[in-house]
């Protein structure tokens, strides 16, 4: 999962090498915690939350389908 949201993140950003995933797993939920360059969070977010939506989509879609649940933040 990690691998798949860096691949995403990482075609949407101008610098891909300050993307920065951490994986935080608990007992139900495993959260994702996303850090990318200040210049990049807009790209990132985009218009009205609508990429970081579609992200946070594809996200929950595959770990419905393994069983799990999962969250993505994007901090700052």
């Amino acid at each position: 999962m990690k691998d798949l949201i860096e691949f995403i993140v990482k075609a949407l950003v101008d610098d891909p090498s300050e993307v920065n995933i951490t994986e935080i797993t608990g007992d139900k939920i495993t959260l994702y915690e996303l850090r990318v360059s200040k210049a990049d969070i807009g790209k990132v977010i985009g218009k009205r939350g609508r990429t970081a939506s579609a992200i946070r989509t594809i996200i929950n879609a595959v770990s419905t389908k393994q069983g799990k649940r999962a969250e993505l933040e994007i901090i700052e």
